[in-house]
């Protein structure tokens, strides 16, 4: 929990607070937009919830927050903490999974599971936390480990150990990870029906996305939403590889369907598919010029 005594001016008054330690990595601002935002390069809370979604929302934030940097000082709405570190894993939609409990070795990247017949996936890695372990444990543990990338692998070897998961990750970021299978090349890999890898290099030489079902698209660092511009994006000021590369691997997604973006950075969207290959195309045209 955070400390009081360190509570940021920017915030305004009332029970929830961010303090000092914040590492700006905007995982409360897009999980509680109602109540977080970015202020003086840190979140800051500048509106108290106002109603039961916005309470909860932003009390999954406290958990999934991974310096613990979000406090709570009304003892009453403490005790609701415990609620929101059992709604995690927190379901998205169709067996979807957004896991919470961010993990600062990542600089706070979301982790997503897949509960599916023929085995359970875990896309990147969330904090290694008991409560999370137990849930996931309950849900059928996990078959696979998908890795977008070398920077959001976080306490995959615990994710690893504890469930005897194959950890998956293209070669060109694997060495020294560990990892079971390393995929090698720029064609895409079918894990399992409807379970597809896309190696999308760029931001990093072997990141990677997730294509799930139609429906789910799970981009690691490779492409998120930005609330700035109103479409997607990619990440132009964080790119560790090569520019030109990304906006090669961006053409890659072109006629996928998809309604459900799914980053490890940045804020996710859900829209129709029509809406989402609209914005996809926003995206290409922004990365052409940038």
């Amino acid at each position: 929990m955070a400390n009081a005594k360190r509570r940021r001016p920017e915030n305004v008054g009332g029970d929830f607070f961010v303090d000092e330690t914040c590492i700006d990595c905007a995982t409360c601002r897009w999980m509680a937009p109602g109540v977080f935002h970015e202020q003086g390069g840190m979140s800051a809370v500048y509106h108290q919830p106002d109603g039961d979604a916005q309470l909860r929302a932003a009390l999954r934030a406290v958990v999934a927050c991974p310096t613990a940097s979000i406090g709570v000082s009304e003892p009453a709405t403490r005790a609701l903490l415990k609620e929101a570190v059992n709604e995690f894993p927190h379901e998205l939609e169709d067996g979807v999974y957004h896991c919470g409990f961010h993990s600062e070795n990542s600089f706070g990247a979301a982790a997503y599971f897949i509960r599916r017949e023929g085995g359970n996936v875990l896309v990147d890695s969330p904090r290694f936390a008991a409560p999370l372990v137990k849930r996931i444990s309950e849900l059928g543990g996990i078959r696979w480990m998908f890795l977008t990338h070398r920077d959001d692998v976080a306490d995959h070897e615990k994710w690893a150990a504890k469930f005897g998961c194959q950890r998956i990750i293209m070669a060109a970021d694997g060495r020294g990870l560990g990892a079971e299978v390393t995929l090698k090349g720029e064609e895409t890999y079918e894990l399992a029906p409807g379970l597809t890898v896309i190696p999308t290099p760029g931001h990093t030489r072997g990141s990677a996305c997730l294509h799930y079902t139609d429906k789910f698209l799970f981009t690691g660092d490779h492409m998120a939403w930005s609330k700035r511009l109103g479409h997607l994006y990619a990440f132009r000021g964080a790119c560790w590889y090569d520019w030109d590369e990304v906006v090669k691997s961006l053409h890659r997604l072109q006629g996928l369907r998809f309604e459900w973006v799914l980053p490890g950075h940045g804020w996710p969207l859900h829209a129709t598919a029509d809406e989402a290959a609209r914005q996809l195309q926003q995206c290409l045209k922004w990365a052409e010029a940038a």
